[in-house]
């Protein structure tokens, strides 16, 4: 087959459509990977912007610490005093959390434009400072950006079965066909030739810009994991091409003649790419609704409101449950900020069943998602591009657990030193918890990507029986 499959590679050569193939594929690919490689770009002088911002503001207040140790408090008012702990842990000395691009981010942007990746955590509740306030326009965003991953999905079928859909019914229609059937050789041996020729090309070509692209874009190698998540990428792109040269071969092998086959695969792409996802989406989002944003907002204020009202009941209740707190063995009611660590407490309290059934429906929903993506190849290899690429919903879900302990551990580093009403020192700044990002396991990515290649790789197998069947009826 191997000899038969150089033969044809000759006859591909003197092709323009291959030619014309690895141009579009190229200038397709270097503007999208341009395109993902500007928004990573953006997203890392974000972080290094906020990070900037972080040191010098917290080198400006341990200053104005050593000032005031100085016995110097000019312009210094209570509100801005950095040694005042609720001041400090509050706003003055609030941290960044942030989510750096994973290595291969450039590749697929995914849900990265819609996600928070940094958060400004300070003592208050989480829905104080989860959300940055980027503006960006929200038709770019509904229609999301396009990348290496688009033109995977979208635009890579459309050229494998430009080079394939005519890969028998040209044959016939030349009078080649009876000619070649007539020695002794088996049929599905001189097309599988001819299509292997077309697979050594397809994947050639993409897993070379694949690489180019991953050196181009900046992609660091070196990160535990990265080289594991591209070979997955690699893999998995590579059946999604192999899953659309079996459907050119099952339509092929019907016996149709060019035009038919050109037009069923039309439907065909036009099918997995387009109507089913967007059927999908529907029934989902029907069947799974989103929680409203709105209404959760609205009870926070209210919860808000009703328990500032009841502010020092709720300081004498937080009293009775941590003992621990009272400075001197009596409860200070007249601590301010004490009432307000009270009232925050109380609040998220209340929200608590709120915010748990907000989160459950939207998990519900994402559950449902993953769980029917297998009703569409392209649906698949989206998700699976979007996990190995870092731009996922569950890597996010992941960056929020950690902003969440990060945030416990803030509290717990300044809500005693608030109750005792303590004067933070310059050291005191320096020792302040720091966010640290733990990446998550490559395995833990790579056991919740292998579905898709089991999604992929059957209907491949599928369409390769139904291929090999009609192929070995064109001798009768």
């Amino acid at each position: 087959m191997l000899r038969f499959a150089a033969f044809e590679w000759r006859l591909l050569r003197a092709d323009a459509t291959l030619r014309l193939f690895g141009i579009v594929l190229t200038l397709l690919a270097g503007y999208a990977l341009f395109n993902g490689t500007r928004w990573v770009g953006f997203q890392r002088e974000t972080i290094a912007t906020v990070q900037e911002e972080e040191q010098a503001r917290l080198a400006e207040h341990q200053a104005t610490i050593d000032r005031l140790a100085a016995g110097d408090s000019t312009g210094i008012k209570p509100w801005t005093n950095p040694a005042i702990p609720s001041v400090a842990g509050g706003t003055q000395a609030t941290r960044y959390a942030v989510l750096p691009p994973a290595p291969l981010a450039a590749f697929a942007v995914g849900q990265s434009d819609l996600y928070p990746y940094y958060a400004r955590v300070s003592t208050r509740t989480k829905q104080t400072f989860i959300v940055n306030d980027e503006i960006e326009n929200p038709v770019n965003l509904m229609a999301g950006r396009f990348d290496v991953a688009f033109v995977v999905i979208y635009v890579l079928p459309l050229l494998i079965l430009a080079l394939s859909y005519n890969i028998v019914s040209a044959e016939r229609e030349q009078g080649t066909l009876d000619l070649v059937l007539s020695q002794p050789v088996d049929a599905r041996r001189v097309i599988g030739a001819k299509l292997l020729a077309r697979i050594g090309v397809v994947l050639g070509v993409t897993l070379a810009l694949l690489l180019v692209g991953t050196l181009a874009g900046g992609a660091s190698l070196a990160t535990p994991g990265a080289l594991s998540r591209l070979a997955l990428w690699a893999a998995i792109v590579s059946l999604y091409a192999l899953f659309w040269f079996g459907v050119a071969l099952a339509v092929n092998a019907a016996g149709k003649s060019s035009a038919t086959n050109a037009v069923i695969l039309l439907g065909a792409w036009l099918a997995v790419v387009v109507i089913i996802p967007s059927l999908y989406n529907v029934a989902v989002t029907t069947a799974r609704p989103s929680p409203s944003r709105v209404e959760l907002t609205t009870a926070l204020r209210a919860a808000t409101n009703e328990a500032t009202e009841q502010g020092s009941v709720l300081l004498q209740k937080y009293y009775l449950d941590h003992p621990e707190m009272m400075a001197g063995g009596a409860p200070d009611m007249d601590n301010f900020a004490a009432r307000s660590v009270a009232v925050q407490e109380a609040v998220e309290s209340s929200m608590a069943p709120a915010l748990a059934d907000f989160d459950q429906r939207l998990v519900a929903q994402q559950a449902l998602a993953d769980r029917f993506r297998f009703v569409s190849p392209a649906l698949v290899l989206q998700a699976a591009l979007f996990d190995l690429s870092g731009t996922s919903v569950h890597r996010y879900r992941y960056f929020q657990g950690e902003v969440d302990r990060f945030h416990a551990a803030w509290r717990a580093w300044f809500f005693p030193r608030i109750f005792a009403k303590s004067t933070l020192s310059a050291a005191d700044f320096r020792a302040l918890p720091a966010f640290e990002f733990a990446e998550e396991p490559a395995s833990v990515v790579a056991v919740r990507v292998m579905p898709a290649v089991v999604g992929l790789l059957l209907p491949t197998l599928l369409l390769a029986a139904l291929a090999s069947g009609g192929l070995r009826r064109l001798r009768r």
